[in-house]
């Protein structure tokens, strides 16, 4: 009897690379001309980024720099919630960019709900923060790939762990 295949739907960043895309990011502002004497900054706390600018206008530029090395990088801009813009010291707006990692209950039970509703002869179970797929067929496997990849979900998805 064949053996199941299976692999996992995570959602992870690497908190590396967000790292160096901010630094990347802070060195450009450096240079920029429209930056100098700016108290415009980003700056990485844990799972979140804290953007700050001098005024609306300029946090926009700063989260236009920082969205560009986000995606150099191959960081999804999927990958992050941007808080609400707010009053911060010194006249300055700040605004709170949370990294999202793993996938929330809400979009684990969509993915799942469209993985049934294809009709592809594979079971799809919620492991916490990840989804894992088994199927007799792998090729039903790529099918359930390519399908997650034509849906426009709200989250950055990869697939690990194949396993055939």
């Amino acid at each position: 009897m064949a053996k199941d295949a299976s692999f996992d739907i995570v959602s992870t960043v690497d908190l590396q690379e967000v790292k160096n895309a901010v630094t990347q990011a802070v060195k450009e502002m450096e240079n920029r001309f429209d930056f100098k004497g700016s108290k415009s900054s980003i700056e990485l706390k844990g799972d979140d980024l804290i953007l700050i600018g001098d005024d609306e206008y300029k946090l926009g530029a700063v989260k236009d720099i920082l969205e560009s090395k986000l995606i150099k990088r191959q960081i999804s801009p999927k990958s992050f919630s941007y808080g609400k813009m707010e009053p911060a010291s010194g006249g300055t707006v700040r605004q709170v960019v949370k990294v999202l990692q793993g996938i929330d209950q809400e979009n684990a039970k969509k993915i799942v709900k469209l993985i049934k509703d294809s009709k592809i002869k594979v079971q799809a179970a919620i492991q916490g923060d990840q989804i894992r797929v088994t199927g007799k067929s792998r090729d039903d496997l790529q099918f359930v790939i390519q399908l997650l990849n034509k849906e426009d979900l709200p989250i950055d998805l990869q697939f690990t762990n194949y396993r055939s």
